[in-house]
């Protein structure tokens, strides 16, 4: 069985995550969250799921729910102390696989006019990007998923990937296929190694998202 953990278990791509990576019958999921019993029960009798309540601020919480696992997904990149304490817990216990879902911009990667409405939008990048470079610097073998902007839409499940260095132009892509990316790499952990990658819908090359 691949041993999976979710950090951030009840984020709103979680909600999408979870159900499709039960799918893969060879899968143990824990989910770990602040009361996760409380806020995910549905998942509390599941054979193939254990809830932790815990906190990504807390080292101890991370260092215990992190033992024994295969892969670790990270819900938010956007936190200094959370990614670093993350990226220690998974060196103590000796797990290395690590994807991280963040946003664009990091790298002053988006283009044109949606690049100017982005700016606008985000405002100051400092602690994001101090966050992103903690990932970076890890040594780990991440994943960082630098998302467009998100909607939730099921019957868009297509995205691209966008290399680090290459402009970011399109703007926007679903959680629904945030998602599928997330179980893609989960089934095949070669794919996207040690990789800051871009995720956005096809065809969205517009000057800002459609739903703004």
């Amino acid at each position: 069985m691949k041993k999976v953990i979710l950090l951030g278990a009840t984020s709103n791509i979680s909600a999408f995550l979870i159900p499709r990576l039960l799918e893969q019958s060879d899968v143990e999921l824990t989910l770990f969250a602040r009361h996760a019993g409380q806020r995910l029960p549905q998942y509390a009798n599941h054979d193939r799921i254990t809830l932790i309540d815990g906190n990504w601020n807390e080292l101890t919480d991370l260092v215990n729910a992190i033992s024994g696992q295969d892969i670790v997904y990270l819900a938010t990149g956007h936190f200094t102390k959370a990614n670093q304490n993350v990226v220690n817990a998974m060196k103590t216990n000796g797990v290395d696989r690590l994807i991280v879902a963040g946003g664009l911009g990091i790298y002053d990667e988006v283009a044109g006019k949606f690049g100017n409405w982005n700016a606008r939008m985000m405002g100051d990048y400092t602690e994001i990007k101090r966050a992103a470079k903690v990932i970076d610097d890890s040594g780990l073998n991440y994943t960082f998923l630098r998302m467009a902007w998100l909607y939730n839409n099921a019957q868009h499940l297509d995205y691209k990937v966008i290399p680090q260095g290459s402009p970011f132009k399109e703007t926007q892509v679903t959680r629904q296929a945030v998602a599928e990316l997330i179980t893609d790499i989960i089934k095949n952990p070669a794919i996207y190694q040690r990789a800051s990658i871009g995720v956005a819908e096809p065809n969205t090359a517009w000057d800002k998202p459609s739903f703004y």
